[in-house]
């Protein structure tokens, strides 16, 4: 039997390269893109450049989940999210278009998470851009990233705590589809998506996140995971 002195330590964690896109109709205040930037957490993609290798974009709209099945796509060419202001995206329906060609790359939505910023603290999927990067980075297999995106930002911390379970069952689901019966196991069935397309999920077009068709239940449901987790909003 080998000794604990030859014990080999787990490898470092490597790191995901992160990319923003900003389109400046947020309030600057408020933009936790803009801070990812400052602080070289990310660095600042013009709109409609495109990038080679093609990253894995974060889309709100897009009809599948992010899952394990992207890390590979990720590690090639790391995620990019779009900064913009979540009622505009609602008034929309989709992301702003970008200037010069689609955005390359596989787009995913989130799997549903619970917000814990100041701004939209206990709502169903309403994450700002440094809660949905580090969400993204923690269901890709970068746990220590992820946390360490979050520091300096109000409320940071509480984020991963809240969604602790749910991070760490989505971040074991091998593909998609075991990301949606997870989804569905936690917060119910997207209230008006059709039959036929099992994976618009609550975060497309047909059932946006912070849209008039986020149920009752899912709200409700939110509202229980904030407060088992003994958690007051951020002041």
């Amino acid at each position: 039997m080998a000794s604990s002195g030859n014990t080999r330590p787990p490898p470092p964690e490597s790191r995901l390269p992160l990319f923003l896109e900003v389109t400046g109709d947020d309030h600057p205040k408020a933009c936790t893109g803009r801070r990812l930037l400052q602080w070289r957490r990310a660095r600042r993609i013009p709109r409609g450049r495109p990038l080679y290798p093609a990253p894995v974009v974060l889309d709100p709209y897009a009809r599948e989940p992010l899952s394990a099945e992207d890390r590979t796509a990720a590690e090639r060419g790391g995620l990019l999210a779009v900064d913009c202001s979540w009622n505009r995206l609602a008034a929309r329906g989709r992301l702003p278009d970008s200037p010069r060609s689609p955005r390359a790359g596989r787009h995913r939505r989130l799997p549903i998470l619970v917000a814990a910023n100041p701004h939209h603290y206990g709502r169903v999927a309403e994450l700002n851009t440094v809660e949905a990067l580090s969400a993204a980075l923690y269901l890709l297999g970068r746990p220590l990233q992820a946390s360490e995106l979050l520091g300096g930002f109000r409320g940071g911390p509480g984020f991963l705590e809240i969604n602790r379970e749910r991070l760490a069952a989505y971040s074991a689901a091998p593909g998609p589809d075991d990301v949606l019966a997870l989804e569905r196991g936690l917060f119910g069935p997207p209230p008006s998506a059709p039959s036929s397309d099992a994976r618009r999920g609550p975060h497309s077009a047909a059932s946006r996140p912070g849209g008039p068709s986020r149920s009752g239940g899912q709200s409700r449901r939110a509202a229980e995971v904030t407060r088992s987790a003994g958690r007051r909003p951020p002041g």
